[in-house]
């Protein structure tokens, strides 16, 4: 892993990428409740949303400038009192799990987010996802109620597990 590099990702840069690495998810595990692999043209949208939002797409490259994991988070819901609260989502390559990269990419996410005076970080994780919840678990987040039977993949009902880390900021939150 430590020939590996953080990076901003960009839509001319990464789109492809991503967009290879969700769709290998969607067909072949439940780290996603979608069914049906996500366009080129999806990814357009997908960015101009996290630039919109001023949320950050990070990633890790391997030597040769291959993207091999990368993270985001977003608005949490969209009611105004959930300011400070963000959902976040990381995903590694099928062929680089295992190897640290999803470690990396969460806690970069969680520096922004501190950065960003975000409060509160949540994932929806499926609740037999154990990698995903061990790596959580890790970094300090804690496990804060599972919504049992919430999705329907592969021919059986899935249980979305919650995972919160609470941060020290902001210094000074404000309602409005």
């Amino acid at each position: 892993m430590s020939r590996h590099v953080l990076v901003h990702c960009s839509y001319e840069r990464h789109a492809d990428a991503i967009l290879y690495i969700l769709n290998e998810a969607i067909v072949n595990s439940t780290a996603l409740y979608d069914y049906q692999p996500r366009t080129t043209s999806s990814m357009a949208t997908w960015f101009e949303a996290k630039r919109n939002g001023g949320f950050p797409v990070l990633g890790m490259e391997d030597p040769d400038g291959r993207l091999r994991a990368f993270g985001s988070y977003g608005t949490f819901r969209s009611w105004p009192a959930y300011k400070y609260t963000v959902e976040h989502s990381v995903y590694v390559h099928k062929d680089h799990r295992g190897q640290g990269l999803g470690r990396a990419v969460l806690q970069a996410l969680i520096a922004c987010a501190r950065q960003g005076e975000v409060h509160a970080m949540i994932g929806g994780i499926d609740a037999t996802n154990v990698g995903s919840i061990a790596l959580h678990e890790r970094l300090g987040f804690r496990h804060v109620g599972t919504l049992p039977q919430v999705g329907f993949k592969f021919g059986r009902w899935l249980d979305l597990a919650f995972y919160q880390l609470l941060l020290d900021t902001p210094a000074h939150p404000v309602d409005g």
